[in-house]
């Protein structure tokens, strides 16, 4: 049995990343074809059917994300990222020949039950590094992101221009590979006097979610990231949609601006993070990260020119800060058995953003981007879906500001008055 490494499960998350980004340049094209839409610029017809396919996706991990972080605490992390990869692959070869959009449906949905591949890896993070590293050890993951999303675009984007299928079957290809790394090179992380019984009453979602409402500073952290993270999937969901509508990017456009997000988030979590969240302290890069975010979504919201896209970028990367440090924050509050409930509790309450952000952003596009919008914006309302992210970024600060007293600047020393008394083996 090989010891268990950050570079193990950055490479795990690596891969898995790398074959979701080959699809981002190409599925609104793709999703146009499947439903039959034949001439140029039909794929912005498409736009709600984007944002349903993810919502399916979210949902589902909402419902089975908890239920597996909690497995994964009884039976370990390996068997449980081993189970993702495998659905994953499966579903992106099967999708690749969809005939309908219903198969496409029920693909996203067989996605997304098995999709914890990164609350599972983050958990796995939590079990190899002490608490006082746990931040810099969670940009790891950032840093994989980045670094998939600088190869998978790009990658996707060039491939897309052979036919919108061909991605889908590269990221399955991919997907699979990694399935088979981790079964020969992939170890446990969680020892067996950690691991805690499974139990359905702790895996149901909304148990889960008030499991974490117990925990007086994570509920606040978990509050404003879901607030915030209802603007980023937005973000994630129009992207695609909004350059093309705005500057008529092609996917090729598309996959290099993604590859230039990939390498500065991979720079900043990879390298900076790992730096500057010990130097400033958590709370601050939290916040700092926030800040950047919101001005970031406002130049995106109003850039006029593409060639704006590419300045704003180096920008929004700092503002990767704010997700490592509040999950070190959160991680330090719970004990080393649980570490994947909190995860999949995570995981579930991200899931909540991930099916309403995208329709409330790909509805927004369609309603601002028609020939009689409620009111003009600039862009011909192409980038409303940004600023309406911004304005969802500044309240993301008020949950953060309820508790900012009682958070710790670095280790928690001791538990705050008010939350509940901490388990064996809470740091």
């Amino acid at each position: 049995m090989r010891r268990p490494t950050l570079i193990l499960i950055f490479i795990t998350v690596f891969l898995d990343v790398l074959g979701f980004g080959l699809l981002i340049p190409v599925a609104p094209k793709f999703i146009a074809k499947v439903m039959g839409l034949k001439e140029l610029g039909d794929e912005s017809q498409a736009s709600l059917a984007v944002g349903a396919l993810m919502a399916t996706y979210a949902a589902m991990q909402f419902i089975f994300a908890p239920i597996l972080g909690s497995l994964s605490d009884k039976v370990g992390r390996r068997p449980v990222i081993l189970f993702s990869l495998l659905g994953s692959g499966i579903d992106y070869f099967i999708a690749a020949f969809s005939p309908n959009l219903t198969v496409l449906f029920i693909t996203r949905a067989i996605n997304g039950l098995t999709g914890a591949t990164i609350p599972t890896c983050s958990a796995y993070i939590a079990d190899i590094t002490p608490p006082e590293k746990r931040a810099a050890g969670f940009g790891i993951i950032g840093a994989a992101f980045g670094l998939g999303f600088v190869v998978g675009p790009m990658a996707g984007g060039i491939l897309g221009q052979y036919g919108v299928h061909v991605p889908y079957i590269a990221a399955g290809t991919v997907t699979l590979l990694n399935w088979l790394y981790g079964c020969f090179v992939l170890p446990e992380s969680l020892p067996k006097e950690h691991r805690s019984a499974f139990s359905w009453r702790k895996a149901n979602p909304f148990s889960s979610l008030h499991w974490l409402s117990t925990h007086r500073i994570v509920a606040a952290l978990a509050a404003s990231f879901f607030i915030f993270n209802l603007g980023q999937f937005g973000l994630h969901s129009t992207w695609n949609l909004s350059m093309s509508f705005r500057f008529k990017w092609e996917p090729i456009h598309v996959g290099t601006s993604l590859c230039i997000v990939g390498v500065t988030a991979a720079i900043v979590q990879g390298g900076l993070a790992r730096r500057l969240i010990p130097a400033l302290g958590e709370r601050l890069c939290l916040v700092g990260g926030i800040v950047i975010a919101f001005f970031s979504l406002i130049g995106y919201g109003l850039a006029s020119h593409g060639w704006m896209i590419y300045a704003i970028i180096a920008l929004a990367a700092l503002g990767g800060l704010a997700g490592p440090a509040a999950q070190g924050i959160m991680s330090k509050a719970i004990s080393p058995s649980e570490q994947g409930r909190l995860q999949g509790g995570l995981a579930g309450l991200n899931s909540i953003a991930q099916v309403l952000g995208p329709l409330i952003a790909t509805l927004s596009f369609r309603v601002f981007t028609s020939p009689n919008p409620p009111f003009h914006l600039p862009q011909r309302g192409g980038g409303v879906p940004f600023l309406i992210g911004a304005v969802l970024a500044l309240v993301c600060l008020l949950p953060i500001f309820a508790v900012w007293g009682r958070m710790p600047r670095t280790v928690r020393e001791a538990p705050d008055e008010s939350d509940p008394a901490p388990q064996p083996g809470t740091t």
